[in-house]
């Protein structure tokens, strides 16, 4: 009786196999790993948007004879990995100012964050913290006024002929000079 040979395997076969699971191993571990890395610093990548214009109007909803209204600032808020449609921002009080010109004033009192109202039948602006006045266009009205600067007026422009788009911005209060908060 003839003894069986004993079977060496091939050394190609061998190679292919070896060769395609390093293959699919390091594709099973490198994709995963770079998908990871770009969602870690895609906050990184975005473009800032602190400054952007919002709609916040239309001319249609502002007196012709310049009275002040305040209308909330909703904006699109990006926080890390999140991303949050119409957050309230802020508020600004538009006033038409001539045909086809607004005015926008941050709502915020420059003396100490409050925010201030309208007295329409006296017609300024009234900060409820420490009483101070502010006019029409946002200045102080009283000299002895504990505020260091105006109301904040804010850049506008009119879009489509009838939308108010503001620059919204924030200053830090209690400080002779605007800087943004």
């Amino acid at each position: 009786m003839a003894t069986p040979h004993p079977s060496f395997p091939n050394p190609r076969r061998d190679f292919f196999a070896k060769a395609s699971a390093v293959i699919i191993g390091a594709v099973t571990l490198v994709v995963p790993a770079v998908s990871g890395l770009l969602l870690f610093l895609n906050p990184l990548r975005r473009r800032a948007q602190a400054g952007d214009a919002v709609r916040v109007a239309s001319l249609k909803m502002l007196p012709e004879n310049g009275e002040p209204r305040r209308f909330p600032v909703l904006a699109t808020r990006d926080d890390a990995w999140n991303r949050t449609p119409n957050v309230p921002v802020g508020a600004v009080y538009l006033q038409r100012i001539g045909a086809g010109e607004v005015r926008a004033l941050n709502v915020t009192c420059p003396h100490a964050g409050c925010f201030v109202d309208f007295r329409a039948d006296r017609k300024h602006f009234l900060c409820p913290c420490h009483n101070s006045t502010f006019a029409l266009d946002g200045k102080v009205l009283d000299p002895k006024s504990p505020s260091p600067r105006a109301l904040d007026e804010l850049t506008v422009e009119i879009r489509h002929g009838d939308e108010i788009w503001v620059e919204f911005r924030n200053f830090r209060p209690g400080v002779k000079e605007r800087i943004l908060a």
